[in-house]
């Protein structure tokens, strides 16, 4: 009778706190929002953070999904989750950034990249705009090469290859990210006009393509040094990523 009272004492903390979001492939569980207050350039932020899973079974019975977490290994496998910023639902206009995994640069701070630096810039030009959303991306590690790969990758660019020639070698194309869940979560939190942190025409791509109203881009390039001047040379000329410094318009 204890444990029985329990999970119902557990499941009404947290039906509220999941939505589903139906795919192709079955299902997208969100849970939060969850309050999370960050460490940004010495100042404590507060966000508001969302964690997502994908799922083939399609179900509205919330208790189910509690029920088989602990069966499921789920450490074993990578989440992606979004970090959101003032009134992000209602807010005329929200600065948005797809932002892919990087083990070495968003946590050991590698200056082989510049993802640990763009990841900060995002956060704060988010908080400074007053709304916004940081999309923090699974399963991109390395343009979606994923993380042992990336090592060898890294190997091959200490040998003289840069990041296309080395993902190519290695049996991958040069990128092979997809956007398609975190823009059906970006669907769900929010219906109105975006304005895009990237540097990336791609990224543009794919939310253009899937029907969003992209208001704008804002570039974000920095921490240049002679660790990266080969990788960031690399974006422009063979990966397409934008280098001039100004916000282009949707047309």
């Amino acid at each position: 009778m204890g444990q029985m009272k329990l999970e119902t004492k557990v499941f009404s903390i947290l039906k509220d706190k999941i939505q589903s979001i139906q795919t192709t492939e079955g299902a997208i569980y969100l849970v939060g929002p969850i309050k999370l207050p960050v460490n940004l350039y010495g100042e404590t932020i507060e966000f508001k953070w969302y964690c997502w899973m994908n799922g083939e079974e399609v179900t509205d019975d919330y208790q189910q999904i509690i029920d088989n977490l602990s069966s499921q290994n789920l450490a074993e496998y990578q989440q992606s989750s979004v970090l959101v910023y003032g009134d992000f639902e209602n807010s005329e206009d929200a600065l948005i950034r797809m932002h892919s995994i990087c083990h070495t640069g968003d946590i050991f701070g590698s200056k082989r990249c510049d993802c640990g630096y763009q990841l900060k810039e995002s956060m704060k030009k988010v908080k400074e705009h007053g709304s916004g959303a940081i999309f923090y991306l699974a399963n991109h590690e390395g343009r979606g090469i994923g993380l042992f790969s990336k090592a060898m990758a890294y190997l091959l660019q200490e040998n003289g290859y840069d990041t296309v020639e080395a993902n190519e070698n290695l049996g991958f194309v040069n990128d092979s990210r997809n956007y398609d869940d975190a823009i059906n979560v970006l669907q769900r939190l929010r219906s109105k006009p975006v304005t895009l942190i990237t540097n990336n025409p791609l990224k543009l791509e794919a939310l253009k393509s899937a029907g969003l109203h992209v208001s704008g881009r804002v570039p974000l390039w920095g921490d240049f040094s002679e660790y990266n001047e080969k990788y960031l040379q690399t974006k422009i000329t063979k990966s397409g990523h934008l280098k001039e410094e100004r916000t282009c318009s949707n047309d």
